[in-house]
């Protein structure tokens, strides 16, 4: 018997490309959790249909995804990588949570409220009230013992907790209780030209945001016209010199030199020394996984059969999950 530890996480494939806010803050310890425990990463699509829908495009990003997820170092030897839909055990356990989850709980989970706040109550989608329980259901199915999430996902986490208890409790063991591994935060990436922000596609504006999947000249100009201060130091110095102070976080995370070697080696030099100095090392470091990414997707028939049997590995294990838990529950098989 494996004593290896079950990791879960996924991602919503909600555009074509992650960004290096996505790389650093996640998928970089995705690929490190690799080594030594049975991870499963999923590419929760099921999920994306709580927003906008654009049949095409969804189907698109979450090739794209695949492909990146496997550029970037998610092994299908070593890990579990599988597509959400196609494992229909999801849904169904994401119907018993619904059935053990109360209105008023549910009610509190503050994805819902700061984006149906955001767009008006009426136009907030059933889907994304139930969202939770869903992703309770994705963490459940897999007996995870382990789940990489942000910070912003411990309540998701404790409400999965609460809901296997209650399920353990009222009609016996059944679900494993997951522990949320909050990944170590690491360095925080901002927004290029707003820099007080986290670097996300959700501001609105794509000319802040450094993709994976964007071209080389794309990235370099994003860099080269990044939000910066009148002065010509370059210091860390987050309060008085934000923009200047993540440019210097972009070049240490990427290329592993210290915060402190790097004012020591632009001390006397030009802004535009340093941007044309990170814009080179963000091409550089990007180059190899989006070279890889499009040659993945350039065979779409290939990717296509690696999420297959990946999902027939995760249908394996949700199928034991959900029969024992319709067992349980006295329903009819």
């Amino acid at each position: 018997m494996s004593t290896q530890k079950r990791i879960l996480s996924g991602i919503q494939p909600t555009s074509e490309s992650f960004h290096l806010g996505n790389y650093v803050g996640a998928l970089k310890q995705w690929v490190e959790l690799q080594e030594g425990n049975d991870a499963f990463y999923c590419i929760v699509d099921l999920h994306a249909l709580s927003g906008e829908i654009d049949p095409s495009l969804l189907r698109k990003r979450t090739l794209a995804s695949a492909a990146q997820l496997i550029a970037l170092g998610i092994s299908p030897e070593k890990s579990t990588l599988f597509v959400q839909s196609q494992v229909p055990q999801h849904n169904q356990l994401g119907w018993i949570m619904e059935c053990m989850a109360g209105f008023g709980e549910a009610s509190r989970m503050t994805q819902f409220k700061d984006k149906s706040a955001k767009g008006g109550a009426d136009s907030a989608r059933v889907g994304l009230f139930t969202y939770p329980m869903l992703q309770a259901a994705d963490i459940l199915l897999y007996q995870a013992h382990y789940v990489p999430v942000g910070e912003d996902q411990r309540q998701h986490i404790e409400l999965t907790r609460d809901l296997a208890t209650r399920f353990n409790t009222r009609f016996g063991d059944t679900f494993r209780i997951p522990e949320g591994f909050i990944l170590k935060s690491g360095a925080k990436i901002y927004d290029l030209q707003d820099p007080t922000a986290k670097m996300s596609k959700s501001s609105g504006s794509t000319s802040g945001v450094l993709e994976i999947m964007d071209t080389p000249e794309s990235n370099a100009k994003k860099i080269k016209s990044a939000a910066t201060d009148a002065e010509r130091e370059v210091k860390f110095d987050e309060k008085a010199k934000p923009g200047i102070s993540n440019l210097l976080t972009i070049h240490s995370t990427l290329s592993g030199k210290t915060i402190t070697d790097l004012e020591a080696e632009f001390a006397g030099k030009g802004y535009g020394d340093f941007k044309a100095a990170v814009a080179e090392v963000v091409v550089e470091y990007f180059r190899p996984i989006r070279t890889k990414a499009l040659e993945l997707l350039e065979d779409e028939s290939q990717l296509i059969s690696i999420l297959h049997e990946g999902s027939q590995k995760a249908r394996e294990v949700a199928t034991e999950t959900i029969n024992s838990t319709y067992r349980n529950l006295g329903i009819v098989q």
